[in-house]
């Protein structure tokens, strides 16, 4: 047995904990498995011995049926408990993956950037299978074994000690063996998986991009690279099938080797008269019996280990506790939101970054007003955005929303009065009308058909054979860039929050569709309860629409006020726009005259 250290015990009766009852039953199971084993050898050491000294029919008849009753009790309850246990296996793997799903959904978007979605993906699947196995099989694996050689040994050694421990003398190579070829397998097969995944990741990709593939005629290409992993992952399955194919053999000779050799030792105690027939018959039967429990051992172990391993991985993304959260004693929300946003010296920096994104911005947005954000790239345009929303860590007391500190809401109330459009719209692989009314999916149609109009959705919806029943295909990849976009406001629009920050989110719309949507939005932030709009915008003919500009340069607020009141002084806003207005000029078409 491998020594453990007690925390990681502790860790496993905490999760076996609320399954004990039928942990326990599956554990008499197994006891009462290992008593039939034992009871139906020494019945046929009796019926054997009978044979030899004469024999009634009817009493060997009623010792067969016996032993066969027996062996199917054996059987039924052997099935009986692999249900139990196994069952607990899986019932843990269920709930610990909803456990950290749940989890995930609490962390805030930086940290599941930054750590990597492979990574928390592995967590959540590998790992969390690996736990399954822990507490399933190698759990049931390791208490048969236990009772096994409990139960069976004394029998056999009060049949005769030394040709006993003869037979089992040879059972710890097995041992060895698996052991050996056990940590081999598993990297194997490990190997064998990543290279798997390999091939899966590039025909997921290449059907993802197939457009790309024909556009630049790059067939061959991709039949190479899927021949190179192909054969990658052909290899490592062989690598795979030669280890099994050495180790089984090996096992199954062992097995034989006890045996011969019992028999050897065993013919002499018969000739001798200190050994029955049925006494050999019995420690045969015996002898097989231990084989597989032992050779299972082997991979038991190695699998106890690396579930142990990540059981720890598994604790250690649950424990990690998520940086943004709701405080422990709320404000109430506004009866009547209206608004009103006002940033008092907003400074915001990311985990290990040199400098801050946003560095003592002050501004107040009054209800109603549309006011766009600009700046070079870099100046800190969506971090803004983003804090609003609280995505980001806010220090207290900085950003408020109609005079309530964010940080002092829960981040569901918050997060019900801020509708953020970022610029890369994501959308579900679901229907248009889904994601469309995802914010509310309880929202009737009529409501998902009039944001579909506000957004300027309408039209390109009517285009598609299934309407609002079109099936948006994996992150929006059957919809244009523009119509992703749209769809992203629409479904932002139909929360009917009173802030609605646009992040860049008219970037692959065609400028008259986007003066027409800013002027849908425009009315509606018009009517009775108003809405606020920020929009952050590198298109500055978009911002010389708005009530008012504020300008972002290295984190700072440089400039605020009218698109013609910062044209007329010298500063960021003026070096943009005529950069902006050159560049387009550059872009304008050329004349070539005829000759």
């Amino acid at each position: 047995m491998v020594p453990m250290a007690a925390p990681r015990l502790a860790l496993i009766l905490r999760y076996l904990r609320p399954h004990r009852r039928i942990v326990l039953l599956g554990m008499a199971a197994l006891v009462v498995v290992n008593l039939l084993s034992v009871s139906i050898p020494l019945l046929v050491r009796g019926v054997v011995d009978d044979l030899q000294d004469g024999f009634a029919l009817s009493d060997v008849l009623r010792q067969a049926l016996l032993i066969g009753v027996l062996a199917s009790l054996m059987g039924a309850v052997r099935l009986i408990s692999r249900m139990l246990v196994f069952g607990v296996g899986r019932q843990v793997e269920a709930d610990l993956k909803q456990k950290i799903f749940d989890h995930l959904l609490l962390q805030e978007p930086g940290w599941v950037q930054t750590t990597g979605s492979g990574e928390v993906i592995s967590r959540a699947t590998s790992d969390v299978e690996n736990v399954r196995r822990l507490l399933g099989f190698a759990v049931l694996s390791l208490t048969n074994t236990a009772l096994a050689y409990a139960l069976t040994l004394p029998a056999m050694l009060a049949i005769d000690p030394w040709l006993s421990l003869a037979a089992v003398g040879l059972y710890p190579l097995m041992l060895v063996v698996v052991r050996l070829f056990g940590g081999r397998m598993m990297r194997q097969q490990r190997r064998q998986q990543e290279a798997l995944a390999g091939l899966s990741d590039l025909v997921q990709e290449d059907l993802s991009g197939i457009s790309a593939i024909k556009i630049y005629g790059q067939e061959p290409t991709e039949q190479v690279a899927f021949a190179g992993r192909n054969r990658v992952y052909r290899d490592a399955a062989l690598n795979l099938a030669r280890t099994r194919s050495t180790l089984f053999p090996l096992l199954e000779g062992i097995s034989s080797l006890s045996l011969l050799l019992l028999l050897a030792l065993g013919s002499g105690q018969l000739e001798s008269g200190r050994l029955t027939i049925g006494d050999l018959v019995a420690l045969i039967l015996f002898v097989e019996r231990l084989v597989f429990p032992t050779a299972l051992l082997g991979f038991t172990l190695n699998t106890f280990q690396t579930g142990q391993v990540s059981l720890e991985r598994v604790e250690d993304l649950l424990s990690r506790t998520p940086a943004i959260v709701s405080p422990a004693s709320p404000l109430p929300a506004p009866a009547v939101s209206r608004g009103r946003i006002e940033a008092r010296g907003l400074t915001v920096q990311y985990p290990g970054a040199p400098r801050p994104a946003l560095l003592d911005v002050s501004f107040a947005l009054e209800p109603g007003e549309l006011v766009a954000v600009v700046g070079p790239v870099g100046c800190g345009k969506t971090t803004l955005a983003r804090a609003l929303g609280r995505l980001v860590e806010v220090p207290q007391g900085q950003l408020f929303i109609d005079g309530v500190d964010i940080t002092a809401q829960t981040l569901a109330d918050l997060r019900a009065q801020v509708a953020l459009v970022p610029q890369e719209g994501f959308l579900f692989t679901s229907t248009l009308a889904d994601n469309l009314r995802y914010g509310d999916p309880t929202a009737p149609l009529s409501q998902v058909e009039r944001v579909a109009r506000q957004a300027r959705l309408e039209g390109d919806i009517k285009g598609f054979p299934d309407g609002y029943e079109t099936l948006v295909g994996e992150r929006g990849i059957t919809l244009s860039g523009g119509q992703r976009q749209r769809a992203a406001l629409g479904r932002a629009l139909l929360l009917e929050a009173p802030l609605l920050v646009l992040d860049d989110a008219l970037a692959s719309v065609d400028n008259t569709t986007a003066a027409q949507i800013l002027q849908s939005v425009r009315q509606q932030s018009g009517m009775a309860g108003g809405r606020t709009v920020l929009m952050i915008s590198h298109q500055l003919s978009a911002a010389a629409g708005a009530d008012r500009v504020l300008v972002l340069e290295n984190g700072r607020l440089v400039q605020q006020g009218l698109h013609q009141q910062l044209l007329a002084v010298e500063g960021t806003y003026r070096r943009l726009w005529e950069r902006q207005q050159a560049a387009q000029q550059l872009q304008s078409p050329v004349v070539v005259p005829r000759i």
